[in-house]
């Protein structure tokens, strides 16, 4: 469990790097589920994605390091695309470890920022685990993409923005792959508002935080493919993200893949906006509950937008 205090600190170290990202009402999704629904849009954050809070926290803390040794991350994508973009503001060099089939969107975004591209393994458990065995081994700086406590805190500076943005909102919607945005959140929000509720959203086909908190441990578990790629894939054992989703997240609700797509399109429709398939997982939570399971003001994450045409034309 990381402390409140270190999310403010968070908001405060990158608060010149990051966009204070817009609260828009949500007229359709308020109409679906029967109760008054913003959207924070993380879409709209320079790489695309809530990730740069993490990766920016963990890279200005610990800065001259950072920039004189070489940073490995391993990520889906959204991370790696963080990561590099932070390494960028400093001067650091880095490479990033991302699984076979990742998104060639992705991919190109990280390079861009100029990072390195390796692949390795067909899941993010066996990319994360050659990342941090590659960095033991070469003298480099590993950057976990949930498991650190610096990056959760970055990611708890949404919590932060939600509040000032919204003061009397009753339930957060949060999409879950390592635990790292919800778990920053949850942080924040419980300790300064915690009669909000927090609500966990999982696609069926990967849910492993999900099904490690039933469990009461982190558990390995079956995943097939899905459209939410940056929640795909398993936990690594001793991550520090299941005690704060344990505790501090109220219930979850898992959505189909058919659910997610409806719900990009959806967001495409009445926003005028691309949603990636992690933030899909949210908005589908959204238009499966009730107004009993997530009372308004609600706000839901859109954690990223940054899908291929190829997985757009998929679900048009």
């Amino acid at each position: 469990m990381i402390p409140m205090e270190a999310v403010k600190d968070a908001e405060k170290r990158i608060r010149g790097f990051i966009r204070e990202t817009y609260l828009e009402p949500s007229p359709c999704l308020s109409d679906i589920a029967g109760t008054d629904i913003h959207l924070k849009l993380e879409n709209l954050q320079h790489t695309g994605s809530f990730k740069l809070r993490g990766a920016l926290n963990k890279i200005l803390k610990i800065g001259e390091l950072a920039a004189t040794t070489r940073v490995i991350a391993a990520s889906s994508g959204n991370h790696g695309a963080a990561v590099a973009y932070a390494l960028k503001q400093i001067g650091g060099s880095g490479l990033v470890f991302v699984p076979e089939g990742a998104s060639e969107l992705k991919v190109a975004t990280i390079r861009r920022f100029g990072a390195e591209v390796r692949f390795h393994g067909r899941d993010t458990t066996e990319t994360e685990a050659e990342a941090r065995a590659f960095a033991e081994r070469s003298g480099g700086l590993y950057v976990s993409p949930y498991n650190d406590a610096d990056v959760v805190a970055g990611q708890g500076t949404i919590g932060i923005e939600i509040i000032r943005q919204l003061p009397n909102v009753r339930s957060i919607l949060v999409s879950v792959g390592g635990g790292g945005l919800i778990a920053g959140i949850a942080t924040y929000i419980k300790a300064v508002a915690p009669h909000v509720e927090i609500i966990g959203c999982s696609p069926e086909n990967s849910r492993a935080m999900a099904a490690s908190v039933v469990a009461g441990r982190v558990i390995d578990v079956e995943h097939k493919p899905t459209l939410s790629d940056g929640t795909a894939g398993g936990l690594e054992p001793d991550t520090m993200t299941f005690e704060p989703c344990r505790r501090l997240v109220d219930h979850w609700i898992d959505v189909s893949e058919a659910d997610i797509a409806h719900a990009m399109k959806l967001f495409l429709d009445h926003h005028r906006m691309v949603a990636e398939g992690a933030a899909g997982v949210a908005i589908a939570a959204a238009c499966k509950a009730d107004r009993q399971r997530i009372p308004g003001p609600a706000v839901v994450i859109i954690c990223g937008g940054n899908a291929g045409t190829s997985i757009l034309k998929g679900i048009l």
